[in-house]
């Protein structure tokens, strides 16, 4: 992968946590499956980023990011094929 395209997608990243936290600061209710869907897909992006232009310590940031975002979209996944809703009660 090219420099600039590895500089891309970092940038696209990087919009992605950039909206998910103005997103969940803005609303009342989060929708836990997209805050955490977005936040993978950063997450991905930014790692991909990273094999071109490795950096120790955000590689283990991103990778705990993309973790703690992959176990909470599966919890929202299946918080919602149970019938919970986004505030965790049952509806």
């Amino acid at each position: 992968m090219s420099p600039l395209v590895a500089d891309i997608l970092g940038v696209m990243g990087s919009v992605l946590f950039i909206g998910a936290f103005a997103y969940a600061n803005k609303v009342e209710k989060i929708d836990k499956l997209l805050f955490n869907a977005v936040n993978l897909a950063g997450a991905i992006l930014l790692l991909t980023s990273l094999s071109v232009h490795f950096n120790l310590a955000a590689t283990i940031l991103e990778t705990a990011w993309a973790g703690i975002a992959l176990v909470g979209l599966i919890k929202a996944i299946r918080d919602r094929r149970a019938g919970v809703d986004r505030e965790g009660t049952k509806g």
